[in-house]
């Protein structure tokens, strides 16, 4: 009788679950059985392949592709690839700035700067996303994959950070320092000729005009907090207001800027240097 019992109070004790494995049941929605971390497991090893890193701890991989749509409950953000951006973010600016330093020795730091501003910025993350097929691989709800988010250059340059991040907590800085020259080398050595951005350009164009510096104002801002849509007008005397939208307001000011040189018919100078 105590046999029995026993054997039935082991049965019925829930089984520790290691995180990688919590995250999994966490994240999967319940209607696709085990159908979906098998896909999600698949799709991740993949994409290990593709970028040519694997991961000891899985978890920090799948944290990485994991959109905050397909955490089930209450959403805590930090079990979506948000706070891996952030790490990322840095990692990759650091890593970069190294990149550059040993690849231009004669280059000042203004250069340098803009040339960085160039490599690390979300519409840059989104094309390497782009290269590696990073999409196919993140974890969405229903909804967000019916809207086609897996093509969204915002998440897909947010993702990519949130790799370098999650390679950067699995391996070390020598890892994910491998990982961003393997995906940045080719680009970086492709801008052979000095960077000027469009305010810079717009800022020499009108001091040769004697005008004062451009004057930007944010003039609108939309979409959700986690992913804004910036707004901002360029403003110059004698010279109609013009603007530009951007993920960020430093992206939305280049477009802004961008766009009076477009319609002043400035050549595209800022792009051949």
């Amino acid at each position: 009788m105590s046999g029995r019992r026993k054997k039935k109070a082991s049965a019925a004790a829930p089984q520790p679950k290691t995180p990688a494995e919590g995250a999994a049941a966490a994240e999967s929605p319940p209607s696709e059985g085990q159908k979906e971390p098998r896909r999600s497991r698949k799709a991740a090893t993949a994409l290990e392949s593709r970028i040519g890193y694997r991961f000891g701890d899985t978890a920090l991989l799948t944290c990485a592709l994991t959109h905050i749509s397909a955490l089930k409950g209450p959403r805590n953000r930090a079990g979506s690839y948000q706070r891996l951006e952030f790490l990322g973010d840095h990692v990759l600016g650091l890593v970069v700035s190294d990149m550059l330093f040993r690849s231009f020795p004669r280059a000042d730091e203004g250069e340098l700067s803009r040339r960085l501003a160039d490599l690390v910025r979300k519409e840059t993350c989104a094309e390497i996303a782009g290269t590696i097929e990073l999409g196919a691989a993140i974890k969405l709800g229903s909804s967000e994959v019916n809207a086609g988010a897996r093509k969204r250059p915002a998440i897909l340059a947010d993702v990519c950070e949130a790799l370098i991040g999650a390679v950067y907590l699995d391996g070390g800085y020598a890892a994910a320092a491998a990982l961003v020259e393997r995906l940045w080398h080719e680009r970086m050595q492709a801008k052979t000729q000095p960077l000027r951005d469009p305010k810079t350009v717009l800022q020499e164009w009108a001091q040769a005009r004697g005008l004062p510096t451009p004057a930007y104002s944010e003039v609108a801002r939309s979409g959700p907090d986690h992913s804004p849509v910036f707004r901002v007008a360029v403003q110059l005397p004698h010279f109609a207001p013009a603007e530009g939208s951007g993920r960020s307001k430093r992206a939305a000011e280049q477009a802004a800027a961008a766009a009076m040189l477009s319609r002043e018919g400035v050549k595209a100078a800022y792009l051949n240097g």
